[in-house]
């Protein structure tokens, strides 16, 4: 039996499993390995992790505990349970003034976002059709939408340009084509908050070619120097958008998969047809855990506090080693332009330098190449504490100035 026959082209057909190709983040995980093993007493200093680093808030973890023994909670959940809907309403309207969400028809729970990502294009593209998507960024929708032989289209994520995409440069037979348009701001990795003018020119974009937004808002309450912003705060935007909304950064929730879509009726209604033919639904429990937070903004801020001391000391300290460097917008990231070099080391690309950095110091970062060359920062790294944040930071510091680096 030849099994390589039976792979799909979309993974590779006969060739899958036999390519030498390695993941961006399958080099980090062997690069830290190795650090490890070549100096055993040195910490890793892991600034690349992109999952919280604390627990989720005492008053959800009880919940939960109370939960999981109700007989009531133990059969499928299907397309979720009505308290998660309404609190979820709760949540659009208390975080972001959006009141006129219905919670039956117009929110439906997910199991994360990514799944919630991977459904879209079952539900919208067909073989040839145009998906537009900002890189660098998160490609689980890019992915399933060339799965399903539709074409995608990227868009680049400048510096010049704020870090939005240039709409004006996007092929008008492009935009006639496409159907879906993927955007996530706050931005990961570039920490760029969302803009009313951004958002607006976004939709008059998608009316103009009958486009719908997908608004990857994963980090909607991870926001600074500024108010939070929905797609559906802005003229005509739950017309033309869906808004993907998650447990998993506002709440230190990642390991729990809990998160909904929100948008118009007949959006909605295309997610929960096609999740209905792909899962049974997140554990109720695990929903109504998340009932006794979501819309209480004190817990969301306290979270949000704790990510916005780190990254303001993580400023100050790379900037002070010549990094160019600002405070983001959103998110727990810094991104930033990679350095020359270091010693009589070049770096071209942004995983030379997160390569060295890994190698030579025993500090990962992320590296990311789509549109020019940049390493990220996250500020889940692990500490003892609030306490020992300091130290972590210092030691970062003493590191990078001993690497010698160029700027």
């Amino acid at each position: 039996m030849d099994i390589h026959t039976l792979f799909a082209q979309r993974i590779g057909g006969e060739q899958f499993g036999k390519g030498t190709d390695i993941y961006k983040f399958e080099k980090i995980k062997r690069a830290k390995t190795a650090a490890r093993q070549a100096r055993p007493d040195v910490e890793m200093l892991d600034f690349g992790v992109g999952e919280p680093d604390q627990m989720a808030p005492a008053a959800i973890r009880e919940a939960m505990k109370r939960a999981i023994d109700d007989p009531e909670n133990r059969g499928y959940a299907d397309n979720g349970i009505a308290a998660f809907k309404q609190a979820a309403a709760d949540y659009m309207r208390e975080f972001f003034g959006v009141d006129d969400l219905n919670p039956e028809t117009e929110i439906n729970h997910t199991i994360g976002s990514k799944p919630a990502l991977a459904m879209l294009p079952l539900c919208f593209i067909d073989p040839g059709d145009v998906a537009l998507t900002t890189v660098p960024g998160y490609p689980v929708m890019a992915t399933h939408t060339a799965y399903l032989s539709g074409e995608v289209v990227k868009l680049p994520l400048l510096r010049g340009n704020g870090f939005f995409p240039d709409l004006d440069s996007i092929d008008p037979a492009l935009a006639e084509r496409a159907k879906l348009f993927y955007v996530n701001y706050p931005n990961n990795p570039t920490g760029t908050a969302p803009t009313a003018d951004f958002f607006d020119r976004l939709i008059a974009f998608a009316r103009k070619y009958n486009i719908l937004i997908v608004q990857d808002a994963a980090y909607a309450t991870l926001i600074y120097d500024r108010p939070r912003m929905s797609i559906f705060n802005r003229p005509g935007g739950k017309e033309v958008a869906i808004e993907l909304h998650s447990m998993s950064k506002s709440y230190n929730m990642t390991g729990w998969r809990l998160g909904f879509a929100a948008g118009s009726e007949w959006a909605i209604k295309a997610v929960a047809a096609v999740k209905d033919n792909i899962d049974s639904g997140q554990f109720k429990a695990i929903q109504q855990a998340a009932c006794a937070g979501i819309a209480d903004m004190q817990l969301s801020e306290t979270i949000k506090t704790h990510y916005e001391g780190r990254l303001r000391k993580l400023v100050v300290a790379l900037k002070e080693i010549g990094f160019d460097v600002e405070m983001p917008g959103g998110t727990f990231y810094l991104y930033v332009p990679i350095p020359k070099g270091a010693g009589d080391e070049v770096f071209t690309t942004g995983e030379d330098a997160s390569q060295f950095l890994i190698r030579e110091c025993s500090i990962s970062t992320v590296p990311w190449d789509d549109a020019g060359p940049f390493i990220r920062f996250s500020a889940t790294f692990e500490s003892a504490g609030d306490d020992d944040d300091e130290r972590v930071i210092a030691e970062l510091k003493t590191r990078l100035q001993n690497a010698n680096l160029k700027f």
